[in-house]
């Protein structure tokens, strides 16, 4: 069973990371920027004011992280917020990320802004096991997002969503379920049920 200070250490370890913006036109647009400190379960990263990411958070604070190490990936979802007393925060990720000294040396370092991640989704997502495990965890006052398929009240117990499963995960009984930890949300067995008794949580 994954724990949130094992996902955070992953994050840490792994620091290179996938930022997902939007952009004036509404188009996606995608960066490695580097998670450069965690601390009480926020997140932080920074970036150069002139750059052009800096603008999309500072318009469409929604934003999204993705990292991944072994096949194990962590996906944070929340909104990005602009940090006051900009030189403490920018010292501070300097300090804990030498290697910044090099691509920001002396005063060229505040240039950046920091920014922080308090209320987000983050999801843990394991393929080296099988059947496949996945993990969501709320952070500040986010609320957890759902997802995948539910077997409705009418299961006929045929058997038919166990069999077309790639991980073979429903449960048998008088009425199949759905492991959700174990769900891949590819909705093959929504598509295959004879009896149409599977529904995709919205």
């Amino acid at each position: 069973m994954i724990t949130k200070e094992e996902c955070f250490k992953q994050l840490r370890d792994v620091i290179d990371a996938v930022l997902s913006t939007v952009d004036e036109k509404g188009n996606p647009q995608s960066r490695i920027i580097d998670i450069m400190h965690i601390e009480d379960e926020k997140i932080y990263f920074l970036t150069g004011r002139g750059k052009h990411v800096y603008q999309e958070i500072m318009n469409h604070p929604k934003v999204s992280y993705l990292s991944l190490k072994d096949n194990k990936s962590i996906r944070i979802s929340g909104e990005a917020r602009k940090l006051d007393d900009q030189k403490y925060w920018i010292d501070l990720m300097f300090d804990e990320n030498k290697f910044l000294n090099n691509v920001y040396p002396g005063q060229a370092r505040y240039i950046l802004e920091p920014f922080c991640i308090e209320n987000y989704e983050m999801e843990f997502f394991d393929l080296t096991q099988k059947p496949i495990f996945r993990k969501t965890f709320t952070i500040g006052n986010a609320r957890k997002t759902p997802k995948g398929f539910i077997i409705g009240d009418n299961c006929v117990a045929c058997g038919t969503c166990k069999g077309v499963c790639p991980q073979g995960i429903p449960i048998e009984g008088e009425k199949y379920e759905i492991p959700q930890e174990h769900c891949l949300h590819c909705g093959r067995c929504f598509e295959k049920c004879p009896v149409k008794n599977i529904e995709k949580i919205k």
